[in-house]
């Protein structure tokens, strides 16, 4: 299982925060933000693969992926609820469910475009491939034979 640069930079962000709240703080809070940060990694994993899945064309349609994510959400809500029922620490729960945060800015700040590409200029605001291109799914749009004002 290879981790992308993100999921790279998260661990590195939560070990220096594991590593900073076992020097300064409880075990028990400690043991709450490790706890946070396997959340949270699950639950970054997860939503990255259904994207890279729905983006890819794999995953057919929206709702599938509304659906995973509601779902994922749910579980995450469920796990949190057992843990500070349990007794953890919600602010190091919450804590270390947020160190995906930061990487993610960082990450995205690193983000260089590819070397070489020319910067091609948009289509006029009228031209008939805005109707026929998707940008959420970076394709074209797939047509419905029984649509009239295609």
């Amino acid at each position: 299982m290879a981790l992308d640069r993100t999921e790279q930079l998260n661990w590195t962000i939560a070990g220096g925060a594991l590593a900073t709240s076992a020097a300064l703080a409880t075990p028990g809070f400690t043991a709450s933000l490790a706890l946070g940060v396997a959340l949270e990694a699950v639950n970054y994993r997860a939503l990255r693969r259904a994207t890279e899945f729905f983006l890819s064309g794999q995953l057919a349609g929206g709702r599938a992926w509304t659906a995973g994510f509601g779902l994922r959400f749910a579980f995450l809500a469920l796990a949190m609820t057992v843990a500070v029922g349990a007794g953890v620490h919600p602010v190091g729960l919450v804590i270390g469910l947020s160190t995906i945060v930061p990487a993610v800015v960082i990450a995205a700040f690193r983000q260089q475009p590819v070397p070489g590409a020319p910067a091609l200029p948009a289509p006029p605001p009228d031209d008939p491939s805005w109707d026929e291109w998707n940008a959420w799914t970076a394709s074209e749009r797939a047509r419905d034979p029984e649509d009239e004002t295609q």
